[in-house]
């Protein structure tokens, strides 16, 4: 079926003096809550980039595209900027189906930078990845948990696509390791609005801790519907996808009990965290959405996309896969290196108090805590 290509942007100019990147984040549907955060942080570290002399000789440009569309016109509208020249690469947060569905179009093409927490396993060449998977976020947050929360009996409530069902597939192995065990799992639709059946079923299970494995608004209207049910005197939550964002929405009634885990969190009282609160703050104001996790993680592909163009001195996707072991870049997470296209990175843990998270500790990656 003949699909109309986009048309191109105002800024696409023939002397290739523009370096365009296509921004794919969530314009719509659950993960909309936080998609402004997305594209202030990374238009906050493009400007940055272009301030230190842009990439290559060439200013970096955004041009928004709405992840939140299906997968496959996602797929085809970026892949229909690639073959117009309008874009020379990739970068957001979006869900893994739309991860895949893109990745097999445009990456052999393009360098295409990853910026979601996900379920692991991505080698594709030319995908490079800057969040957190389950092994080093998961795995040590839920060891912490049993070993001082006494968490032995799991129930899983998850969005029905990749991430996370194979994220539940590993927990049942970190379950394991802790002494404990995945004793329900439930996969419901994006966008899903009525949780009584999932909660009636957490009811009647002897659960101790729910892993949360829901996108943004869906996220928010479980926690609502849980505080309502009265199981935050029974059980602890866990999620891996919960913002600054996400936790306002939610409101402080509805997230008593309320753990995440991740590679950034607001709250930090770090240098590169503090630094990053200020930048964002003296560009959008005192009313811009809330700086969170998922949000800066836009900021941290931006800036890996231009290490990785800078490091290899070409738009040579090949040649930019050759050079990545020695790529390094420096952002609010810290000194970041990449191994085997994943940025290594510290990962924390969190509880929910009020309208922000307390940062508890950071996480002991080599840890299982039997």
């Amino acid at each position: 079926m003949f699909r109309p290509r986009p048309p191109a942007p105002d800024w696409f100019t023939a002397d290739a003096s523009v370096l365009g990147v296509a921004l794919v984040f969530p314009l719509q549907g659950p993960a909309g809550i936080f998609g402004p955060t997305c594209e202030l942080c990374a238009q906050l570290a493009a400007e940055e980039v272009n301030r230190a002399g842009g990439v290559l000789g060439r200013e970096v440009k955004l041009l928004p595209v709405d992840g939140g569309a299906p997968p496959r016109e996602i797929a085809d509208h970026v892949e229909a900027l690639v073959d117009l020249g309008v874009v020379q690469g990739v970068t957001g947060w979006h869900i893994s189906s739309v991860r895949q569905a893109l990745a097999p179009r445009i990456a052999h093409r393009v360098p295409y930078v990853y910026t979601a927490l996900y379920e692991g396993g991505e080698h594709t060449a030319g995908v490079f990845l800057t969040s957190e998977t389950p092994r080093d976020q998961l795995r040590p947050a839920m060891g912490l948990l049993a070993h001082e929360r006494g968490v032995r009996r799991w129930f899983v409530v998850g969005n029905d696509y990749v991430w996370p069902r194979r994220t539940a597939r590993a927990a049942h192995a970190y379950a394991r390791e802790s002494g404990g065990v995945i004793g329900g799992e439930v996969y419901l639709p994006l966008g899903t609005h009525d949780f009584e059946p999932v909660l009636r079923r957490i009811e009647r299970s002897d659960a101790d801790g729910v892993l949360m494995l829901l996108v943004g608004s869906d996220a928010v209207r479980f926690n609502r519907a849980f505080a309502a049910y009265g199981l935050p005197a029974r059980c602890l939550r866990l999620s891996t996808l919960m913002d600054e964002n996400m936790l306002m929405a939610s409101g402080p009634s509805a997230t008593e009990d309320l753990y995440s885990t991740a590679g950034f969190f607001a709250s930090l009282a770090n240098q590169d965290t503090l630094d990053l609160h200020g930048q964002y703050a003296d560009r959008y104001g005192i009313e811009a959405p809330a700086l969170g996790s998922l949000g800066e993680s836009c900021y941290e592909g931006v800036l890996l996309l231009a290490a990785l163009l800078k490091r290899a001195g070409t738009l040579d996707v090949t040649a930019i896969g050759a050079a990545a072991g020695t790529v390094s870049y420096e952002g609010p997470r810290g000194l970041m290196h990449l191994r085997d296209r994943h940025v290594r990175q510290r990962i924390y843990l969190a509880r929910a108090d009020g309208l922000d998270f307390d940062v508890l500790t950071e996480l002991d990656l080599h840890s299982t805590r039997p």
